[in-house]
């Protein structure tokens, strides 16, 4: 991942951070996630975000939605934090925010939450290598490539393919591994993936087996 001058160090990243469980939104490291803020526990969130260091940790919840405003979903343990790089405020009270994504962390424990939002102890050791530029080769370009044209085809995605073939690999698997709507459990594997040739395989196998299952569906007609 390319460093922003205003990014943190690893040495001063937070022990503690706030959480934003949404489900089936994945966050990657040099990834950019916008984000429509309305609730109020966020709007906090938020704000005290942007009083602070700008982090806010994003994470699944390990089933589904939060469709209780109130729920207090089990989450996955593993998230990535990201840095306000962007907001704006709406004349409806609303934040648009961009997330760029820094480092993953581990879940140790939750600590008492704030106006409403959760927070946690984060463990980011074992993802220190998340700072450090992985080179073109790792993944299998042109299979992935292979298969994302079918994928798209079959999701009547229209896409600038000069573009797509001109991104370095590591932008590329991580576009495409928060922009495709996958399921929850799957963007799940994806941040979990520890490297990006491990990445890149498991969503060039997400890519293809979306298109078996095309196939197979066809079949059964």
């Amino acid at each position: 991942m390319s460093r922003n001058a205003f990014d943190p160090t690893i040495e001063e990243l937070p022990a503690t951070l706030p959480i934003f469980p949404l489900s089936g939104v994945l966050l990657l490291p040099g990834g950019r996630l916008p984000l429509n803020i309305f609730e109020p526990r966020y709007l906090a969130m938020t704000r005290d975000a942007l009083k602070g260091d700008r982090l806010i940790g994003m994470v699944q919840p390990r089933h589904g939605g939060e469709e209780d405003p109130n729920a207090m979903p089990e989450v996955y343990p593993l998230g990535c934090a990201g840095r306000i790089t962007a907001f704006n405020e709406t004349d409806d009270g609303r934040y648009l925010i961009t997330l760029r994504g820094l480092c993953r962390f581990e879940i140790v424990e939750e600590i008492a939450m704030i106006s409403g939002y959760r927070r946690v102890r984060a463990d980011f050791s074992p993802y220190y290598d998340d700072f450090k530029e992985e080179a073109d080769g790792a993944i299998d370009r042109r299979r992935l490539l292979d298969a994302l044209r079918i994928y798209f085809k079959l999701q009547n995605i229209k896409a600038d393919w000069k573009a797509i073939e001109g991104s370095p690999d590591g932008q590329l698997v991580t576009t495409l591994a928060m922009a495709c709507p996958f399921e929850p459990s799957e963007k799940q594997a994806l941040l979990e993936s520890p490297t990006l040739a491990e990445r890149g395989r498991v969503i060039t196998a997400l890519f293809e087996m979306a298109a078996l299952g095309s196939k197979n569906g066809e079949a059964r007609h």
